[in-house]
C-alpha cells in the first residue's frame, strides 16, 4: 500500500484511544484533510478511506469508521 495512504491510517489512529472508538466518516475525512502532513484534498481523503476499508485496515459500522489492528 502507498505510503501516504499508510500515513493516512496512522492519522487515523492517532485520534482513536482503542479499536472500539469509532470516527464518523466525514469527521474522519475532516482530520485527514487539516492534518499537516496530509492532502488538502477531500477526495484524496475519501480515497485513502476507501483504500483503508478494502484492505481492512478500517471496517465500518453505522457510518463510524473503526480501526481493524493498532500494531500495522
Amino acid at each position: 500500500m502507498p505510503e501516504w495512504i499508510q500515513r493516512a491510517y496512522e492519522i487515523l489512529v492517532s485520534y482513536t484511544a482503542d479499536t472500539t472508538d469509532g470516527i464518523p466518516r466525514g469527521r474522519a475525512q475532516e482530520l485527514l484533510v487539516a492534518h499537516e502532513e496530509f492532502s488538502e484534498d477531500a477526495a484524496d481523503a475519501e480515497y485513502a478511506i476507501e483504500r483503508l476499508l478494502s484492505r481492512g485496515w478500517l471496517y465500518e459500522v453505522d457510518g463510524e469508521l473503526r480501526i481493524t489492528d493498532r500494531d500495522r
